[in-house]
């Protein structure tokens, strides 16, 4: 197989183990929610103004394209459509770069995992104005992050183990 097929087979690949890994992600960063003290709850819903990153993204692609301000019910679903594709993105990126990169995989893909929540959660939020800075939320907040992120990079990583034994 030339490297090419090869390349757009891993990123394909990819592609389903981030479907995968973003539904495990959820999955527990709303267990983790769920069970958190309501004190930081409320301060992170505090920090949030009751919005979501997706959310504020949304918002700010539809005004920037002159179809702002939105329904709440469709801000919420394009979020939520936003959020899947960031996270099938990061799937794909993880398909192309394992195996191609020194050690992105290490850890059973824990390193690429703290690496996605440290660039995206920690800093294209604030730096793109969708969340406030990193000190405004509970450390609750950063570690139920974290946590998520954990889960959904061991997940793709997984995946496309599973796939690579397949594929030999």
């Amino acid at each position: 197989m030339s490297a090419r097929k090869h390349l757009l087979t891993d990123v394909a690949l990819g592609v389903v183990a981030g479907l995968a890994g973003t539904w495990v992600m959820n999955r527990v960063t709303t267990f983790l929610y769920e069970r958190e003290d309501p004190r930081a709850r409320q301060r992170e819903d505090a920090a949030r103004h009751g919005q979501t990153a997706y959310g504020i993204a949304v918002e700010k692609a539809a005004a920037a394209v002159g179809a702002g301000p939105l329904p709440q019910e469709q801000q919420q679903k394009l979020g939520q459509a936003l959020h899947w594709a960031l996270g099938v993105g990061g799937g794909a990126l993880y398909g192309a770069l394992r195996g191609r990169v020194p050690a992105i995989d290490a850890g059973q893909g824990l390193a690429y995992g703290t690496a996605f929540w440290g660039v995206v959660d920690e800093g294209a939020n604030t730096a793109l104005g969708l969340t406030p800075p990193p000190a405004a939320f509970p450390w609750q907040a950063h570690a139920r992050g974290l946590a998520g992120h954990l889960a959904y990079a061991v997940v793709i990583d997984s995946v496309l183990d599973a796939a690579d034994r397949l594929r030999h």
